[in-house]
């Protein structure tokens, strides 16, 4: 193929792949399949000296394609130049003074504000054209609503959802509505046309740029401009302000943060902190010259695909999972990474024994970058790998998946009771899938109702391998301590859809903690509950009135009590505090952990310091923080993690 077809392919490539990835939220292709092709094509356009009219490099993103109503932005936006190359980032600087923040993963929005109040909501679209999205910004996490300042402004920032928050949402959603990633995620959640949904998902705003503040033009440098909308009550990424000097060690700063972060980045941004400089240097057809994005050299490994593991779900969704030879990466052993969907599987054209790149996406998540044999051998299952049910293949949001047929399919049985089980359910130790799976095939257990009577199947149970008097006694005891539980740690446990932990807590508090309240409560009272929506409403509503449910519900009532509000606050109540947290943690193992205590003692937790705020928990006081100075300047009181326990908890 000559260098002109190649071009041509490309380009058709590159474009599809934009398309999915900005207007359908459905990648198919990993962002280092993507860089790799996008090189490729630089490189054939600078050796042959032709640019296609089409090419991605001479475009920037898709033409909108959406119900919603499309805006032209008053100033078009670019793309970034970028680099992996550390020494180009250090030359492209030189001697000037630059500031280096996250280039957050997620979707670009333009904020509009007249006369103190939000008027305008615009995501990026093709940098020309957006799509307003003003109905769920103003439901967004962040985003204050009116503003000191009465002027027009605008500016620029990312719509992003957190790691944690992604994990619970996708929790509460069926397997073929889930997404993969938190852009994603985002990206479907912003451009919804009900805002309920927006609400519920918890979207973040970070600034990044000052568009226009009317009648102020005084700056000299662009911190300036952040901290002025600092002042205003935005929430604007995290940055350093950096030298040729100091600028490497920076970056490996940044780099050494990505995975104790609970947001995803995909990279830097280096921009001149001086304005006047910034304006002198003008923008090409594609790339504003004051700036551009560094993005780390992923780490690659080739490796042996050895075999594919088709795992069954709760739901029965079968993914396919890629097992090969052990590899280092970022500085871990990994030998086994997500292929997602039988889409992504087609398009690496996979099969055992081929030679494979893999990698980590963002330095975090094992991905298979490039199948570098394609043989193409794989097969896919025409049988449920559990049950020997018949699979078939579906549709799902982002690809064709394969399913298991069979209702009753012991895989399906085991993960429910697995979920059932687990820490933030009902917390039964002992209970291992693989347990739960010889319970099943022995006929200890059928109904989540039957782990309460084990007691029936002692002697059974001794009797098993890796059983005997201790296990069983620990086991019979873990039990009989989940009896004793928490509402909405039970309501949780039931895999009602669309409800995650954090919901079966509001929902619970919304009914006084009062399972039968809650049993009786209408669709229109569930749906009227701050936060939740018809979908979730009508979910909750339909588990509790289907008859096999409700007497599955009555027969475990048997066993269980509940927990009052008071038990769980025990004698050092959060009720009516709320609580942002930031920083390495030491005596909790993670932030999810610190979150679930103080939501079980009756406090909240949010992910932004307001006039709300009660107290930022922060190991390290005199952090720089955003967060820290924000507290300072609204006198919130910072603490750290041994002054929470030795305050709320050890009182």
């Amino acid at each position: 193929m000559d260098s002109m077809d190649r071009m041509k392919e490309l380009v058709l490539i590159l474009n599809e792949a934009s398309k999915q990835y900005y207007q359908e939220a459905s990648p198919v292709m990993t962002d280092y399949q993507y860089d790799k092709l996008y090189d490729e094509l630089c490189e054939l356009e600078k050796n042959t000296g032709v640019m296609l009219s089409a090419s991605p490099t001479q475009k920037v993103g898709y033409t909108v394609l959406s119900a919603l109503t499309k805006i032209r932005h008053e100033k078009r936006m670019l793309s970034l130049d970028k680099t992996k190359d550390i020494q180009k980032l250090k030359s492209w600087l030189g001697d000037n003074e630059g500031v280096l923040s996250w280039k957050l993963d997620g979707l670009t929005i333009v904020l509009k504000y007249k006369n103190g109040e939000l008027l305008q909501a615009v995501t990026r679209g093709n940098g020309e054209i957006g799509e307003d999205i003003t109905h769920n910004a103003r439901v967004f996490k962040n985003i204050p609503l009116k503003i000191s300042f009465n002027g027009e402004l605008i500016l620029r920032g990312e719509g992003v959802i957190s790691y944690s928050e992604f994990e619970r949402i996708n929790e509460t959603l069926p397997d073929e509505e889930r997404y993969k990633n938190p852009r994603n995620l985002c990206s479907g959640t912003v451009r919804q046309l009900n805002s309920e949904i927006a609400a519920d998902r918890k979207v973040t705003f970070y600034a990044f740029t000052l568009v226009l503040a009317e009648g102020k033009d005084d700056w000299t440098l662009k911190t300036e401009q952040m901290n002025f909308l600092e002042q205003l009550g935005f929430d604007v990424v995290e940055s350093c302000i950096v030298g040729s000097e100091n600028i490497e060690d920076t970056v490996k700063d940044f780099e050494s943060r990505i995975e104790k972060n609970d947001f995803a980045s995909d990279g830097l941004v280096l921009t001149y902190n001086s304005i006047d400089y910034s304006s002198s240097l003008g923008e090409t057809s594609k790339f504003p010259k004051d700036s551009i994005a560094f993005k780390w050299a992923d780490e690659t490994a080739e490796t042996v695909l050895r075999e594919i593991e088709w795992s069954t779900s709760r739901t029965g969704l079968i993914n396919p999972i890629a097992i090969f030879d052990p590899v280092e990466l970022e500085g871990t052993t990994v030998n086994r990474a997500s292929l997602h969907n039988l889409s992504i599987m087609e398009d690496l054209s996979i099969g055992v024994g081929d030679r494979i790149m893999v990698y980590k996406a963002n330095m975090i998540i094992p991905q298979v970058a490039e199948n570098l044999t394609k043989s193409g051998s794989a097969e896919i299952p025409l049988n449920c790998p559990v049950c020997g049910g018949e699979t078939e293949i579906r549709k799902l949001r982002d690809g064709k998946a394969l399913y298991c047929t069979n209702p009753n399919c012991h895989a399906q049985r085991v993960m429910s009771l697995a979920h059932f089980v687990s820490r933030d359910a009902m917390n039964i130790e002992g209970l291992s899938e693989e347990t739960i799976k010889k319970f099943i095939d022995n006929g200890f257990v059928d109904t989540y109702v039957d782990v309460f009577r084990l007691e029936r199947f002692e002697e059974e149970i001794k009797s098993l391998e890796g059983f005997g008097e201790k296990s069983y006694s620990n086991l019979i005891n873990s039990v009989e301590k989940s009896k004793n539980a928490g509402l909405a740690n039970f309501i949780y446990a039931l895999g009602i859809n669309h409800v995650g932990l954090s919901n079966a807590k509001l929902l619970c508090r919304n009914f006084e903690n009062d399972i039968q309240k809650i049993f009786m409560a209408t669709e229109e009272e569930i749906n009227a509950i701050d936060g939740f929506g018809e979908i979730i409403a009508h979910s909750i509503h339909s588990y509790f009135n289907n008859d096999e449910n409700k007497k599955l519900l009555t027969e475990a009532l048997k066993y269980i009590t509940f927990r009052t509000e008071e038990n769980i606050s025990a004698e050092a109540g959060l009720s009516g505090l709320t609580f942002v947290i930031t920083g390495d943690l030491e005596s909790y193992n993670n932030r999810k952990e610190l979150q679930n205590q103080i939501e079980s003692m009756g406090g909240k937790v949010t992910g932004s310091v307001t006039k709300k705020t009660s107290f930022l928990i922060n190991n390290d006081a005199f952090s720089e923080s955003s967060k820290n100075k924000k507290a300072a300047e609204l006198g919130v009181p910072v603490i750290t993690e041994n002054e929470f326990i030795t305050r709320f908890i050890n009182k």
